[in-house]
């Protein structure tokens, strides 16, 4: 019988803490100026973002976001992303939420530029997807504290860690849905290209990608949800921003301080949330914009083709008039003669 604190193997014990320890001090030895360089660039990028979402007055930043919003949606979520910035204005969390903001880009972003290409490669290699997918489920199941350790030990304490936990926990779904939506594209179609003397290149940049660009909008709404999701853990880690807000409201047990800065990371997704899926549907006013001078612009070539038959018919037009006027002449010039 086992009894609780014991194992089934006696006093075997598997040293997996000791051989994962030697290989994070090994790396810390020989590649620490391989970090030092992902940390030093990491963290400038995120400066860079910070200064451009949070030193100009807010009402410019404001006024940017919701142009964004009425050419993406329209003016209901113009109005929605007007009244949430400023809501985030009023409570006193607006510097924290651009720097929040910062961060979400700028994981979200690297997560992209990591996950499209590899759901590609899984899209067009069976044994590619046969590796990726084992890993992606390892990247979704493992909690995102894990993270950290590795992340703190490399990085050091600062927004780097941050970045790079949610990288990790947030490309998964922009992997999977890039494959799914490649894959989804009807072979007939794929067929027909290559037929017509398309290489691979051109085919997935001309049918594949633009045929799954409703799935793999989906997966980078996904990635930037995700990275929202991994603020508070970010801000134990002292990236700054609304999830050291909420940590600090935790430790004081302060809920006024914790309900300003939740809400302020709620306003931020639901934004973000309805710009992508707005940026990515074929229903936002920024489609419909495209869309229009898309046809604007074939409608001339559309216009002269419709007037060839007519030109091609009204040149035919004369000459069946003379062959019917020359048939009526003939048949009265031929018709007999009767006398009075």
């Amino acid at each position: 019988m086992i009894t609780p604190g014991t194992n089934s193997f006696g006093d075997f014990h598997l040293p997996l803490g000791t051989w994962v320890a030697a290989i994070v001090d090994w790396i810390t030895t020989y590649l620490s100026g391989f970090f030092d360089v992902v940390r030093y660039v990491f963290t400038w990028m995120d400066a860079w973002m910070e200064y451009f979402l949070a030193t100009p007055p807010f009402w410019v930043v404001v006024a940017i976001l919701v142009v964004l919003a009425f050419v993406a949606k329209g003016w209901k979520l113009a109005l929605g992303a007007a009244v949430g910035l400023l809501f985030i204005v009023s409570v006193g969390q607006w510097t924290n939420a651009m720097d929040t903001l910062a961060l979400v880009i700028v994981a979200a972003g690297l997560a992209v530029v990591f996950s499209i290409p590899l759901g590609i490669w899984a899209a067009r290699s069976d044994a590619a997807s046969r590796v990726i997918r084992p890993v992606l489920d390892f990247m979704q199941t493992t909690p995102a504290f894990v993270y950290l350790i590795p992340a703190l030990l490399l990085f050091r304490v600062g927004v780097v860690p941050g970045i790079v936990a949610t990288i990790v926990f947030a490309m998964a779904p922009g992997v999977r849905l890039t494959e799914l939506g490649i894959r989804g594209v009807p072979s007939e179609v794929v067929e027909a290209g290559a037929a017509f003397g398309s290489s691979p290149w051109r085919i997935l940049r001309q049918i594949q990608l633009p045929l799954a660009k409703a799935s793999i909008m989906a997966g980078i709404n996904q990635v930037i949800m995700l990275s929202l999701s991994m603020v508070v853990i970010a801000g134990m880690v002292g990236a700054g921003g609304l999830g050291e807000q909420i940590v600090a409201s935790l430790n004081r047990i302060d809920v006024g301080l914790g309900a300003e800065a939740g809400l302020s990371v709620v306003v931020l997704a639901i934004l973000l949330d309805r710009l992508t899926a707005a940026l990515g549907g074929d229903s936002g006013r920024a489609s419909r914009l495209f869309g229009r001078r898309k046809r604007a612009t074939a409608t001339p070539n559309a216009a002269s083709a419709t007037a060839t038959p007519n030109a091609a018919s009204a040149t035919a037009t004369p000459s069946a008039a003379t062959a019917q006027t020359a048939a009526t002449t003939e048949a009265v010039t031929d018709r007999p003669t009767v006398d009075a």
